[in-house]
């Protein structure tokens, strides 16, 4: 198997290497600029606090992989999702009302206008087909009237953009929306640079990606977000070996006692490993607390 060249944007690490990093601005605007509707083009965009607390204590934060603001005002969440997820339209819901909530102005005076909030999610994976959202692979959600089929308001946005259905080779991107979401898909598999992909945006991102111009502790994070990767894998290899083997109990628990095991290991949440080895969170404490002694 060939040597790794080039970061995998589908880390936690080398997403916001590539396009969460104050070096790397262009690219995630240019990026955005691709997918957004033509009155919603950036032109500035300003990193903001990935991390939002809840109201109370008792309620759950949310953690996004990269928030900014453009030149307007209006909020931006970009999402990775590498796992499949199956309540991710959920998920992008409940991110977007933290954003809706610090809008709010205290005093009277206030008269409820807020600024646009888009949720972007980049999947690995396909959305359900329950959804039945057809062949395209960017899908463009807001709240509609259902009546007429019009937008009700166009302040809450949520895209979808499913990278497995980009299947076109080098030659066959005809635009920039194509250019970026090919190294989406195949940066980690590439070589060197495609002669398709020779602007000078590509070429700084290119340098950019380069795992051999990693500084040693930026190279050491992202062994380890590789490594989680690989857990995630392992994960969804173990669901479907799961699946065919319904029925046979013989080794389960002791299966997912040795995962949850590992995963915590590496530094997965709690409840991010019951949801993943489908474990209520009080058993794996019991098999932490077990493995301790």
């Amino acid at each position: 198997m060939p040597k790794e060249i080039y970061i995998d944007p589908f880390t936690d690490f080398g997403f916001k290497k590539l396009f969460g990093e104050e070096e790397s601005k262009e690219h995630l605007i240019d990026f955005l600029n691709q997918i957004l509707p033509k009155e919603d083009l950036i032109s500035h965009l300003q990193y903001g606090q990935n991390e939002h607390l809840p109201k109370t204590a008792l309620d759950r934060k949310a953690n996004f992989d990269l928030y900014c603001t453009n030149q307007s005002g209006e909020h931006f969440i970009i999402e990775l999702q590498r796992a499949t997820q199956m309540h991710i339209v959920d998920r992008s819901i409940y991110y977007s009302s933290f954003l809706i909530q610090q809008q709010g102005r205290k005093g009277k005076n206030w008269n409820y206008q807020l600024q646009k909030v888009y949720v972007i999610s980049i999947l690995d994976f396909l959305l359900e087909e329950r959804l039945k959202l057809g062949n395209k692979l960017i899908h463009h959600g807001q709240i509609m009237e259902i009546h007429q089929h019009q937008p009700l308001s166009n302040k809450l946005n949520y895209l979808f953009i499913e990278v497995p259905k980009f299947n076109k080779a080098p030659a066959e991107l005809k635009n920039r929306k194509d250019q970026w979401l090919f190294l989406l898909k195949n940066l980690p598999n590439l070589q060197k640079r495609p002669k398709a992909l020779q602007e000078r945006i590509f070429q700084r991102f290119f340098d950019r990606a380069k795992i051999a111009k990693l500084p040693p502790e930026e190279a050491e994070k992202y062994i380890i977000a590789k490594g989680k990767m690989g857990d995630y894998k392992n994960t969804l290899d173990y669901r479907e070996a799961k699946g065919r083997k319904e029925g046979k109990q013989e080794g389960k628990l002791e299966e997912k006692e040795n995962l949850a095991l590992k995963l915590h290991g590496k530094g997965f949440p709690l409840k991010e490993i019951a949801e993943m080895v489908e474990v209520d969170p009080a058993e794996i404490q019991k098999w932490l607390k077990s493995s301790k002694k």
